[in-house]
């Protein structure tokens, strides 16, 4: 019978696609995922499928992916944890060499309670896992040739049970695609990027992968007793369920829930934490953890920096705007009357974990709206970034897109080198503004109705045509601003008659001196530098051309 070398089988959050990556690469040939062929029959992220069109019509797709994918595909397949609920499927296994990956209640928790992306799991789910496995496990069975657990063991050692329990010869003569190497090291397990301590700061670690709820134990410590869990009340779900796991760990567990977007990011929020992590008795040796979007990271950031001087906080963030910019560097802050970001302070997370899975269910605007941050970190260090975006700008604007795990990890890279050399801003770190200077003048004028990411699309279109007007930056680069962020969706015009408030703002941003209004702006890509007092004529005629 011809068909998949192993196909595996299991539960969500089992590690199918891990192990189904090491296993593919130990014994020399492919990896196929039926999820991904879902993905991309629909052009949808599977929770989206769900809410759209319901389960049966995304169990008709698995059933056609998982057909197609036997009938095709030679190498290693991984199945989604569902495609055994279809009594055709189950028949299309019989005889096949089918691995059951097990894992009981208390792991499946460890791994997936973060993942807020699993349509059939609530995050609370323990009781749901035990009903979903009373269910799934006699079918499991049914079809397996061998039943692997995983529980103690790492994928490597789970790569080894399988190859041993079905007796296959490692390294076959068949060539790994080109290509299949990278994605394996980028997009499947987790990449650790360094920063490095400075200021008398300690180093700290950002992962970037899947399932990584079970690191946050190891970034808390020993020395914690108690643990403080802000989450943004879009999120209530997920921030109980880390607190119950935590709490199940043995740490005293409380869950702060703050509103959502800019509207945490004011005093009289950061007065409301103050005082719960009061009531609770936390010490100098318990720990903050901030579970949401920028603005959750800002302030969760931003408390820990201020209770007792200073207490360890770690960063889970779960958009894409938060996992490049607001986690990594340590800048933390709370808005004002005046401004945003005024009230605030230098203090790194002992840790960022930056679960991909999260972005899967993260509606597109606030998707998009991050893409900004992304084309930012292309415009002033790694203009890789920029090639990904136009290769694929349709991609580029979704979780399920073939660049999204790299795109991250090369936007947190470019910031990580940039805070690892200026923690506090006296110097290179100001590169990282590009584009904000307008950006923060227009969001404080929209009263922060305005998503960051927009703002920051306008501020660098603006900041590319000062650069051009000041004879900085040449006619091609600049319109590549307009190019690039256009083709994913970003906005690239704000309202005309609204300049000379945006000027009145602008001039009390961070990075004026005195009455000096300073900008970010390009010599070239990758060559950011510093235009200071740009004559009001420039500034007026840069304006123009972003007006609607």
């Amino acid at each position: 019978m011809s068909g998949p070398l192993i196909v595996l089988v299991g539960p969500m959050g089992v590690g199918k696609s891990t192990v189904g990556e090491l296993l593919a690469g130990r014994l020399g040939t492919t990896y196929r995922d039926t999820d991904a062929d879902v993905v991309a029959t629909a052009g949808k992220a599977i929770p989206d499928i769900f809410f759209d069109h319901g389960e049966e019509h995304f169990r008709a797709l698995e059933r056609q992916a998982v057909r197609d994918a036997l009938d095709r595909h030679t190498g290693v397949l991984a199945l989604g944890g569902g495609a055994v609920l279809d009594a055709g499927t189950r028949a299309l296994l019989t005889g096949r060499p089918v691995v059951y990956l097990s894992m009981d209640v208390d792991e499946a928790v460890r791994r997936v309670g973060l993942n807020t992306a699993r349509p059939l799991l609530a995050v609370n789910p323990r009781r749901q896992w035990r009903d979903l496995m009373d269910a799934r496990r006699p079918l499991y069975e049914e079809v397996a040739a061998a039943t692997v657990a995983t529980d103690t063991r790492t994928p490597d050692e789970v790569a080894q049970a399988i190859i041993e329990a079905l007796e296959l010869p490692e390294g076959t003569d068949e060539p790994v695609p080109a290509g299949q190497e990278k994605t394996r090291m980028t997009e499947q397990g987790t990449t650790r990027i360094q920063i490095a301590g400075t200021a008398g700061t300690d180093p700290y670690e950002v992962l970037v992968g899947r399932q990584l709820l079970g690191e946050l134990p190891n970034l808390i410590g020993d020395q914690a007793k108690r643990v403080a869990v802000l989450h943004p009340e879009a999120l209530a779900e997920t921030g109980e369920a880390v607190r119950t796991d935590l709490a199940a760990q043995g740490y005293e567990a409380i869950a702060i829930q703050l509103p959502n977007a800019e509207e945490a990011k004011t005093v009289e929020v950061a007065a409301y934490c103050w005082k719960a992590l009061g009531q609770t008795g936390f010490t100098r040796t318990d720990v903050v953890i901030g579970v949401g979007g920028g603005a959750t990271t800002d302030v969760a950031g931003f408390v820990a920096a201020s209770w007792l001087r200073g207490v360890r906080w770690i960063a889970v963030p779960t958009t894409v705007l938060a996992m490049v910019d607001a986690a990594v560097g340590g800048k933390t802050g709370i808005n004002t009357a005046e401004g945003k970001n005024l009230v605030g302070a230098f203090h790194p997370p002992a840790g960022v974990l930056c679960d991909l899975a999260a972005l899967d269910s993260l509606p597109v605007h606030d998707y998009v709206s991050g893409m900004a941050e992304i084309i930012k970190a292309g415009f002033i260090a790694d203009p890789v970034i920029l090639d990904l975006v136009e290769a694929d700008p349709q991609g580029a604007r979704t979780p399920a897109g073939p660049h999204t795990a790299e795109l991250i990890e090369r936007s947190i890279r470019v910031k990580a080198e940039v805070v690892s050399s200026d923690l506090k801003e006296s110097g290179l770190r100001e590169i990282l503004n590009y584009g904000h200077t307008l950006a923060h003048a227009i969001e404080k004028n929209e009263r922060y109705k305005w998503r960051h990411g927009a703002a920051v699309s306008v501020g660098m279109v603006f900041a590319a045509e000062l650069g051009r007007l000041a004879g900085r930056l040449d006619d091609a680069t600049a319109d590549r601003h307009r190019t690039v962020l256009e083709s994913v969706g970003l906005p690239l015009t704000y309202r005309g008659d609204q300049w000379p408030k945006l000027l009145e703002n602008m001039k009390i941003d961070k990075k004026s001196r005195g009455d000096l209004l300073r900008f970010i702006v390009l010599d070239s890509i990758g060559k950011p530098t510093v235009l200071e007092g740009p004559d009001p004529a420039v500034l007026l005629a840069a304006y123009g051309e972003v007006s609607a």
